[in-house]
């Protein structure tokens, strides 16, 4: 029976499906590795350090308010400026208390007057009672007027120290060095003893306190890793200082204290750092944040962060070339960002190459080409010397993925393409 000529058709169609199928499967598995880039990671020793927020805070503060109540006759300090301890601020009026001491220094002088009389009395009685010249009666008063006499001696010398300290306090001075703030009252201004407005206020500079807040709940992780073993306690390291500008401060902080207790309303515990502040540049009240050293850990896996990407479940994933030069999909998880890198906890160890350019051209099993971040990369296959392709595909085809059309044709020699017809299927 005569084929019809739709057999006839079909039939080297078919043939040619036939070994176009034959001839795919050797292409595919020799699909050239896409080059990338990745970073072999080592253990490091990393300290830990977490940026807090604080406000400065001055080391002492004093608050000048008078005593004694009086007129303010002069005042003795720049407003502004440095004071130091016992230094004049302000002088009162002090003609009532002069006079105060003066009638004090009077009696004290009386006093002492009348124990010279009564010490001869007492004397003279103590020898004539030696004789029985007087009786025993009269020599006891004698001596009692003494002691007598001697008492108002030592009530008038306290009477004079307590006018003197009185008339002291008209004379107000600086109770601590530091820098002192405005005035709040001028001369002429009356003044009362104990009164509740300050009449200027001094506070120490240098050195300085900076008082921060931690979340509880990281305290509560650092005391984890030390318990554990993984970290070691840093925090007696310096503490860096940041300004609000973001510079660095350029004197180094130390820890003073931690609060024993959270606030229950934020969750929060405060921290205390003091800082040498010898030029005046941090001022109280002044936001700044510190850098503080939480605990240092030995053997960290850091990775850069372009290497670790997220799925749309938000987990953490890296890129790893495994001995085969294969692409592997690691499941990690990161502890925190230091610099520009990833503190990773687990899914990563020594040793992994992790691909850090050339994700967007992988896939997982498939084959890549690795080189190390900072060296040179290879240098392009050329053509042989007869015209014909390299053995390997360029890297400009193996880059992009696009099959190199010639080979693909399984009826076309692989040494018949001429370096004409190369040159444009290494471009595709």
């Amino acid at each position: 029976m005569p084929r019809s000529p739709r057999h006839l058709v079909f039939l080297p169609l078919a043939l040619a499906a036939a070994l176009a199928a034959c001839g795919g499967e050797p292409e595919a598995q020799q699909r050239p590795a896409t080059p990338v880039t990745v970073v072999t990671l080592a253990p490091e020793t990393t300290t830990l350090t977490r940026e807090l927020p604080g406000r400065t805070n001055a080391y002492q503060i004093a608050e000048v308010r008078p005593q004694v109540t009086g007129i303010v006759a002069k005042r003795l300090f720049q407003e502004g400026g440095r004071v130091k301890a016992g230094q004049p601020l302000y002088q009162l009026d002090n003609a009532a208390y002069r006079a105060s001491a003066a009638t004090a220094q009077a009696q004290l002088a009386r006093a002492k007057a009348t124990l010279v009389a009564a010490r001869l009395t007492a004397a003279r009685s103590a020898e004539l009672a030696k004789i029985d010249a007087v009786s025993k009666q009269d020599n006891e008063n004698a001596t009692a007027a003494l002691r007598q006499a001697e008492a108002e001696v030592a009530a008038g010398q306290a009477a004079v120290q307590s006018t003197q300290v009185t008339l002291g306090f008209a004379h107000i001075t600086a109770p601590i060095s530091g820098r002192i703030g405005k005035s709040s009252v001028t001369q002429g201004a009356l003044v009362t003893a104990n009164q509740p407005e300050a009449l200027a206020t001094v506070q120490q500079l240098d050195p300085i306190y900076v008082d921060l807040t931690q979340s509880a709940s990281e305290l509560l992780e650092l005391r984890k890793g030390l318990a554990s073993g993984r970290l070691e306690d840093g925090r007696s390291l310096p503490v860096t200082i940041l300004l609000e500008d973001g510079t660095e401060f350029e004197h180094k902080g130390e820890l003073e204290f931690s609060e024993v207790s959270v606030d229950p309303t934020t969750g929060s515990y405060a921290l205390r750092v003091k800082v040498a502040n010898p030029d005046d540049l941090l001022l109280p009240g002044m936001y700044v944040r510190a850098v503080i050293g939480g605990g240092v850990r030995q053997d960290a896996i850091l990775v850069p962060q372009q290497g670790i990407t997220r799925d749309p479940k938000g987990n953490a994933t890296a890129m790893v070339v495994n001995a085969e030069n294969k692409v592997e999909v690691r499941q990690v998880k990161v502890n925190r960002s230091i610099g520009d890198k990833w503190l990773v906890d687990e899914g990563l160890v020594a040793g992994d190459r992790v691909i850090v350019e050339g994700l967007q051209k992988v896939q997982p099993d498939a084959p890549v080409q690795p080189t190390e971040a900072g060296d040179q990369p290879a240098a392009p296959a050329l053509p042989n010397a007869d015209g014909g392709a390299p053995a390997g595909a360029p890297p400009a085809a193996a880059s992009t993925g696009a099959p190199n059309p010639d080979a693909a044709d399984p009826a076309t020699p692989a040494d018949a393409a001429t370096p004409a017809d190369d040159a444009p299927a290494s471009q595709q």
